[in-house]
């Protein structure tokens, strides 16, 4: 063993700026470098949840081999560069997503169910539904990060007020719940993620930066070469080329940002809050400027950048939030993504909800791709994390929430065997999923939700 030349919580620092750094050689033991089991250890594992609305067309989503020579459906191709990095689960069911004797709401329902495992309360003002899997992790090992979570999306949606019958927008809007009547929000703006990530705990010089930083058209980057230079000095050649390469992507990321909220304008709350009604998206000149794609990716590549620094090792991501009505017209579908869900089995239509259902895998394999670009001891970010993309609904014109669309990516710190389709037993509650992932989190607990117990065949 050796001392270590810096921290693991070793900070660039400037005016109004604090960032993390990536994992580095020199933040290791000497013994780790020649023992792949405790290199491994060295690493925390990280934890995602990707959440897509309405579900997918099935015929087109099934996946009909089992095992590791399985072919990728239709929908899930752009996942074909990472196959042997993802696990194809079938089989898994969210049970209390189901009315349960409170009739329609289904959609409500998904969103409110898939993390927590429980009913939600029929009430538009009196919300209930129980704490989150991602919420429960980070009250028991969030301390141990700058962030307990981070809660992101393309979507905000109202908090308040009715969106499906009978039950409340919170519902159809959040994914993830710190308590039963309380949900975490989601962040959709990001700049403020960005921000956020990368703020100073002093909150004048966090002013003072971002007026000077848009006054002079400067990178957060200029603020923090002193002490990237000094960094350079303690560290071996490896590491400084890490270095060089996370500062050049954080500036990408910036100039990615900003290519994004420029045709905003001044109406960017207004045009991230809730774009979903079609005729929003074809009058009104705000949500019309929205590039969704790079919206996704932009929040994709903050995303990545948290995990790799640590900052945070718990993240929920919704792409879309329930009967969300966004046009795709950037793929050649006009149509609203809830109106063509219920598509009634006619074969144009359900040819557009399958180029959506594409459409979301593309950019999950995006983040998927991101996070395996990234070195970590002797394999990458992606090794060392569990990314779920999923959706509380089967198929969009069923309504049914049995037969999920489940994909599990990254190998958890090497607990997980990818490369796979597994299927299990109809009615496989979606929580013994959970009940895996927070072992490997080490978060230990008895059950969750419906849980009825762990989910086998994993490692």
């Amino acid at each position: 063993m050796r001392d270590l030349p810096i921290s693991r919580r070793a900070l660039l620092k400037g005016l109004g700026v604090s960032m993390a750094l990536p994992f580095l050689e020199g933040m290791l033991p000497k013994l780790a470098y020649g023992q792949s089991q405790a290199l491994a250890q060295a690493f925390p594992r990280r934890m995602g949840v990707i959440y897509f609305p309405m579900g997918v067309n099935t015929p087109e989503w099934t996946v009909n081999s089992i095992g590791r020579n399985f072919a990728l459906s239709k929908i899930q191709q752009p996942l074909a560069p990472y196959r042997d990095d993802i696990l194809v689960l079938s089989g898994l069911t969210c049970d209390k997503a189901r009315p349960h004797g409170s009739g329609t709401g289904d959609h409500a329902r998904a969103q409110a169910s898939f993390l927590t495992g429980k009913i939600a309360r029929k009430s538009t003002t009196d919300i209930f539904v129980g704490q989150s899997m991602d919420q429960l992790c980070a009250d028991r090992i969030g301390n141990r990060t700058r962030f307990p979570s981070l809660e992101i999306g393309a979507e905000g949606g109202r908090q308040s007020g009715g969106c499906d019958p009978g039950y409340a927008c919170a519902y159809a809007s959040n994914v993830s719940w710190r308590g039963p009547s309380t949900p975490a929000p989601k962040e959709t703006n990001p700049r403020a993620i960005f921000d956020r990530l990368f703020a100073s705990s002093n909150p004048s010089e966090v002013v003072a930066n971002r007026q000077r930083r848009e006054r002079y058209n400067q990178s957060i980057l200029d603020f923090v070469l002193d002490d990237a230079r000094a960094l350079n000095n303690q560290v071996g050649l490896r590491d400084q080329q890490r270095v060089d390469e996370y500062l050049n992507s954080v500036r990408d990321v910036e100039r990615r940002i900003t290519t994004f909220l420029q045709p905003l304008g001044n109406n960017v709350a207004a045009a991230l809050e809730r774009p979903d009604d079609i005729r929003v998206q074809a009058n009104g000149p705000a949500a019309a400027n929205v590039d969704y794609r790079l919206h996704l990716r932009v929040l994709s590549d903050l995303l990545a950048v948290a995990f790799q620094t640590d900052m945070t090792r718990i993240c929920t991501y919704v792409f879309s939030n329930e009967i969300n009505n966004r046009a795709y017209r950037m793929i050649d579908v006009p149509d609203g993504h809830h109106d063509i869900s219920h598509h009634q089995f006619d074969p144009a239509r359900m040819r557009k909800y399958s180029k959506i259902n594409v459409f979301h895998v593309e950019q999950f394999a995006y983040l998927v791709g991101r996070l395996k670009s990234i070195p970590e001891g002797n394999g990458t970010l992606l090794d060392n994390c569990m990314v779920l993309y999923g959706s509380g609904n089967g198929d969009g014109a069923l309504h049914n929430h049995d037969e999920l669309p489940i994909v599990l990516a990254g190998k958890g710190g090497g607990t997980i065997s990818t490369g796979r389709h597994i299927r299990y037993a109809r009615e496989t509650p979606l929580c013994n999923l959970f009940l895996e992932m927070m072992d490997r989190m080490g978060v230990v607990v008895d059950s969750f939700g419906d849980s009825t117990g762990r989910l086998r065949n994993l490692a």
